[in-house]
């Protein structure tokens, strides 16, 4: 009879204390997920160069870039405007926390924007070995 009894408030210090465990799990503030995500939040025109204000947050030790492209959609003449900028990793806060930078955009040689051009603007990581990702993608009138 020894054994049951042992067995059952065994069986009871095991229940307790999963149910202590998953009060304390319950309890708990839920920490955010950060899956290198990233938002536009304005785009702006200071000639001749384009500017994204953008919203990121990427986890600790990654090794990419912030990259933003720029291109006019139909102007309705032969002129395009083409730009790109980035935001080495170095100069990128990873942590658990949102952070917002800017990314001034230059145009390609050759290629031009105007006040009142309807743009295109793309933002995404790029990381070294190539590859792109979390691409966001806005359009705005300059």
């Amino acid at each position: 009879m020894k054994t049951t009894s042992t067995r059952r408030r065994l069986a009871g210090t095991v229940v307790a204390a999963l149910m202590a465990g998953a009060g304390v799990l319950a309890a708990a503030p839920l920490a955010e997920a950060k899956a290198n995500v990233l938002s536009i939040d304005g785009v702006s025109f200071h000639k001749p160069d384009v500017q994204v204000k953008v919203t990121y947050s990427c986890d600790p030790g990654l090794d990419h870039e912030l990259v933003a492209n720029a291109r006019t959609l139909d102007t309705g003449s032969h002129r395009e405007g083409n730009a790109a900028g980035t935001i080495k990793r170095d100069k990128l806060i990873c942590d658990a926390d949102s952070h917002t930078t800017q990314v001034n955009m230059r145009p390609a040689t050759g290629t031009y924007f105007v006040k009142g051009d309807k743009i295109k603007v793309t933002v995404f990581y790029f990381d070294s070995d190539g590859f792109s990702y979390a691409r966001e993608a806005t359009v705005a009138v300059l």
